[in-house]
């Protein structure tokens, strides 16, 4: 579904992703990991049209989108959220995500349309709140959350998920973590998920690349991840002789 070759990023002259190429196929939840400013944010927004590439290729569904603008990307089907969560104060919980509907179908869909898909992946999501308060008083599960259902609403095929667990204490992580494992399964989506807390995230991913310092230093299953001699140095720093 989605190819990404020699990904290439730099701003002036630190070089934040470095020749990175993976491939994402249809169904999987990818776990994209490492630890912080190993470059993890950085190809997502590349992919999702934040930033452009210095050089390099992204396809999804074998055609060429870096360099395209968001809103473009969103359009062909990926949708994302943000590490934080960045509601319209001004609007209600459910106005919030019939807004991203409305974006995510370029307006072609009616006021009435968009509330009804914001109502459907808001129980989705099981956001227990009333739909039509305003985000005010919403905590940090919550508003990830929200943010999720956001992302939903805008009808995705492959769905970027940066960093859902930040913030949260490990029951809420827990729960967050099965959510995305039940989306995949309820809406058929394909998902990346960027983290850098391992513990959770690696018992929900099919495949996980671990990136350090802006390079691909591991591609494959969690559980050989997790025995790799790189990715333990990365994580908890080399032995001490």
């Amino acid at each position: 579904m989605l190819a990404v070759e020699g990904l290439v990023k730099r701003f002036g002259g630190f070089l934040a992703v470095n020749q990175v190429s993976f491939e994402v196929r249809a169904g999987e939840i990818l776990g994209l990991i490492g630890p912080n400013g190993s470059g993890k944010s950085t190809t997502f927004n590349l992919i999702a049209g934040n930033l452009r590439p210095n050089s390099g290729s992204i396809r999804f569904n074998g055609k060429e989108i870096g360099g395209q603008s968001a809103h473009t990307i969103c359009r062909q089907g990926i949708g994302r959220t943000f590490q934080i969560p960045r509601p319209f104060r001004r609007l209600s919980v459910i106005e919030n995500v019939a807004l991203a509907a409305y974006y995510g179908e370029a307006g072609r869909i009616s006021r009435g349309q968009a509330q009804r898909r914001a109502a459907e992946v808001l129980d989705m999501v099981d956001l227990a709140v009333d739909p039509t308060a305003s985000t005010a008083g919403l905590g940090a599960a919550a508003l990830k959350k929200l943010e999720l259902a956001r992302a939903l609403a805008t009808g995705p095929k492959l769905l970027l998920a940066d960093e859902s667990l930040g913030g949260l204490d490990p029951a809420e992580m827990e729960r967050a973590a099965h959510l995305l494992g039940d989306i995949r399964g309820r809406l058929g989506i394909t998902i990346v998920w960027v983290e850098h807390i391992m513990g959770v995230l690696m018992r929900v991913v099919d495949r996980v690349i671990v990136l350090d310092h802006g390079e691909k230093i591991f591609e494959g299953r969690p559980a050989q991840a997790a025995a790799d001699p790189r990715v333990i140095e990365v994580y908890l720093g080399k032995a001490q002789a």
